[in-house]
């Protein structure tokens, strides 16, 4: 398949030009998108993550990340004042990167993370990872590059929404490569969450997302459990919807725990249902279909499949990372509104009412919400709703980093009743 070069960026989501094989790393390119993350709620299942590994022979407890997210983190100007970017005499300057956002999102909600990546050695680099480590994420595993810029990107706020104008093509970020896949920090997280961005990145880029997944898959050794957002980028695509689609399909039919967007699924895959997703995805990821304003539906084995193939289920890993054996919940348990079928059980939860500041990084804070939730050993119900709250912390500001809410106020949330739930 031919390496995904990347045009301009004009399109409603992130993008980065990828370095053309053998040649040497281009300047930063320019582009624009209209765009952001999700705000959809994701659904719960019965899966579960790994144990946490265990500590040194003395019983020492683990003290590494629960979680590692691999993937690019950018510097972010945006106005300092209201309006278009053109109008504006004064920037601010922020970090943000889908990956990363997830990470700051779990530390926010009290686990430990790390993000995995490369920045250029430059001020914007530096700022990076002072950001990111300000915010308690462990950064020690990145890379610094003599030779790569980091990348960044401005925001241009407009009349209802957003558009991004990205700088990052030949980043320091496109030199990512497999060997990454085989760092003891990797190896030794309970979970490792990716993002379809990096697919497109470059060559090297897609060979490290194929070895997260569909080399881990195939081997003996599951390692830890594989979290992926397809977050389908279509400026990122030189060859289009088509090219995205079939190689954004590999890994999210290889991941342990898919999160796609019902409308980006339909326009990569023609499934305009959730339980279309579903079903394209086949059994053995637990699959997360956010759906906006509407809610997050998700689909997880069914209790008479969970752990009984010689390839464990996304559900049965989950019940993995948990250290617990335990088997699908029957969706009155649940809070399911019913089952696509006798092999998934369906799990839907409403999203909450919310005044929307800005759309961009509720999708990544959704997914912290409800890897949180996973780590904590919730049901699939309250992982939903936990996903829910952080995206509504996130669509109630202009920043890619929201805070998260506090546990006084999502403990009480988490306990409510399917008919109090205020979605």
């Amino acid at each position: 398949m031919p390496e995904p070069r990347v045009p301009r960026e004009t399109d409603s989501a992130s993008a980065t030009a990828p370095a053309p094989r053998g040649a040497a790393p281009s300047p930063p390119g320019a582009g624009a998108e209209t765009g952001g993350s999700r705000a959809d709620a994701i659904p719960s299942s019965p899966v579960t993550a790994p144990a946490a590994p265990a500590g040194d022979p003395s019983g020492t407890p683990p003290t590494g990340p629960d979680v590692v997210c691999v993937g690019e983190t950018m510097v972010m100007f945006r106005p300092d004042g209201a309006g278009p970017l053109a109008g504006q005499s004064a920037v601010r300057l922020s970090v943000g990167g889908a990956e990363s956002n997830v990470a700051c999102a779990l530390v926010g909600l009290g686990h430990r993370a790390a993000w995995l990546g490369r920045v250029g050695d430059d001020p914007f680099g530096h700022r990076v990872l002072a950001d990111l480590a300000g915010r308690g994420v462990d950064v020690s595993g990145a890379v610094t590059d003599p030779e790569r810029p980091t990348g960044i990107y401005f925001k241009d706020p407009g009349s209802g929404s957003t558009r991004t104008h990205y700088y990052r093509a030949g980043s320091a970020a496109t030199a990512l490569g497999p060997e990454l896949a085989r760092l003891p920090a990797v190896r030794g997280a309970r979970v490792v969450h990716l993002s379809g961005i990096s697919a497109a990145l470059s060559d090297t880029c897609a060979a490290l997302l194929d070895a997260l997944t569909v080399r881990r898959a195939a081997g003996r050794d599951p390692g830890p459990l594989i979290s992926f957002d397809v977050n389908h980028r279509p400026a990122l695509w030189r060859g289009g919807t088509a090219e995205a689609a079939e190689r954004l399909l590999i890994p999210a039919r290889a991941a342990d725990l898919v999160f796609v967007g019902r409308d980006e699924a339909e326009a990569l895959w023609g499934t305009a249902r959730p339980e279309e997703v579903a079903a394209l995805l086949g059994p053995h990821p637990v699959v997360v279909v956010k759906d906006a304003e509407h809610g997050a539906t998700s689909w997880t084995a069914s209790p008479s499949r969970t752990g009984r193939t010689a390839s464990p289920s996304g559900t049965a890993r989950v019940a993995e990372l948990t250290g617990t054996a335990r088997t699908a919940e029957p969706p009155e348990a649940s809070g399911a509104s019913g089952a696509s079928g006798p092999d998934r059980v369906r799990t839907f939860v409403p999203a909450l009412p919310t005044d929307v500041v800005e759309p961009v990084g509720a999708g990544d804070a959704f997914a912290a919400g409800y890897l949180a939730g996973l780590l904590e050993g919730r049901d699939e119900r309250a992982r939903l709703r936990l996903g829910h709250l952080a995206a509504r912390a996130a669509l109630r500001t202009a920043d890619d980093v929201p805070a998260m809410p506090a546990r006084a106020e999502t403990d009480p949330m988490l306990a409510l009743t399917e008919t109090a739930w205020p979605g």
